[in-house]
């Protein structure tokens, strides 16, 4: 029998962090696999989907630091591919304006000399038609915040990869890793080997680490993605200057809404609440949790009154959330060769070229390019010594 291929690296899981991280390893000239379940493309996981936002706008400068170095990856990604994807709309962010979710994102910006450009009340209908701002909110503009074309991002990432030479599979499900200095991941296909393996699995994370011994505080969430009905077809297009927005909290609910221009679907708008039900991801569209939609519903009468307040199409996606919605990029506890990159918290798209950068760098052993403290796996409490 011929022993197994070996490889540099292993990815698992061609979503956007793991196509990026592959992408990586292969402009730098690593033998690279990247495994993906689903004959792709898929709507599988939390990669689909024509559109996301990019943004500066965020409570810790961490993110804004991460975001500055990203902008400019994107810019090369998309010079090397001769492709664009992303297109600057500027990012509203609303919010009550004594309240600590909307000062923090706001004072953030400012600290970090975000571009910006401050609404008043009085201002606010001139710059942003169509829309309502409501009693005791305050507006502020990331002016550098827009859509990035995600289904086109993740195809070209994938391509670029082939194109250094990476080896993509699809349907190849991995069905168990064996740690080591060169670790096997065999699939219901073939067995391999690497020198090193990174999981970016999503969803499917813990069940690929459970054979690692290791197994993380990950809750699995189904979204309902909601596109609302123009009245006025263009009205709240993306060529009209229409802003992606985020509404950071609302009386119904502590959890942002989030928006962005009619593009992916002609007339239609989506405008999601960030959170979801708790779900299995092989069992996905079992959930049937509508109380998301009520949420919205109520919102989009009150303050986007050219949308016809019922959704004229929901579709699903995940989010894979960690307990403080922060991510997991770090190295196994045990088996250093191993590295995961999970629990994105649904707001990891728009970082996919710098996550994929520094998995690469953890991979390979180097000390990584950003401080990664925040998403060391030993910050989770209650999980035991013996199970990290």
């Amino acid at each position: 029998m011929c022993a197994p291929e070996l490889f540099d690296c292993i990815v698992i899981g061609a979503g956007v962090q793991g196509s990026f991280t592959a992408y990586s390893l292969a402009k730098r000239g690593k033998r690279t696999l990247l495994l993906e379940q689903f004959v792709l493309p898929h709507s599988r996981g939390s990669s689909h989907g024509q559109t996301r936002i990019i943004r500066k706008a965020y409570v810790q400068e961490f993110y804004v630091h991460m975001m500055e170095e990203c902008y400019k990856l994107w810019a090369e990604v998309e010079r090397e591919a001769g492709v664009q994807l992303y297109r600057q709309t500027g990012l509203l962010v609303m919010g009550p304006e004594n309240s600590e979710s909307y000062t923090s994102v706001k004072n953030t910006l400012l600290k970090c000399s975000a571009p910006t450009v401050s609404l008043t009340r009085e201002n606010f209908s001139s710059h942003i038609p169509n829309m309502v701002l409501s009693p005791g909110n305050g507006a502020i503009v990331d002016l550098t915040g827009g859509v990035l074309f995600a289904d086109r991002a993740l195809k070209t990432a994938q391509d670029q990869f082939k194109k250094y030479g990476g080896v993509l599979r699809d349907q190849e499900k991995v069905v168990d890793i064996k740690p080591g200095a060169v670790v096997t991941v065999t699939t219901l296909a073939k067995t391999y080997r690497a020198r090193s393996v990174v999981i970016t699995a999503g969803p499917w994370a813990n069940k690929l680490l459970a054979p690692t011994g290791l197994q993380l505080p990950l809750e699995v969430l189904r979204i309902n993605v909601c596109y609302w009905k123009e009245k006025t077809p263009g009205s709240y297009h993306v060529n009209n200057r229409f802003p992606c927005f985020i509404l950071t909290e609302r009386e119904q609910t502590d959890q942002q809404i989030y928006g962005l221009p009619s593009n992916e679907y002609p007339g239609l708008v989506k405008i999601c609440l960030h959170t979801g039900s708790p779900t299995d991801p092989d069992h996905r569209d079992r959930q049937r949790d509508r109380s998301d939609v009520d949420i919205l519903s109520r919102y989009v009468s009150c303050c986007v009154p050219g949308l016809d307040p019922e959704p004229a199409i929901v579709e699903s996606c995940m989010y894979t959330n960690t307990p403080d919605h922060h991510f997991v990029l770090d190295r196994h506890p045990q088996h250093s060769n191993i590295v995961i990159g999970a629990g994105f918290s649904g707001h990891g798209f728009k970082f996919g070229p710098i996550i994929g950068k520094l998995l690469c760098e953890l991979s390979l052993g180097e000390v990584p390019s950003f401080d990664l403290s925040p998403f060391r796996i030993r910050r989770f409490e209650g999980l035991s010594r013996s199970a990290l």
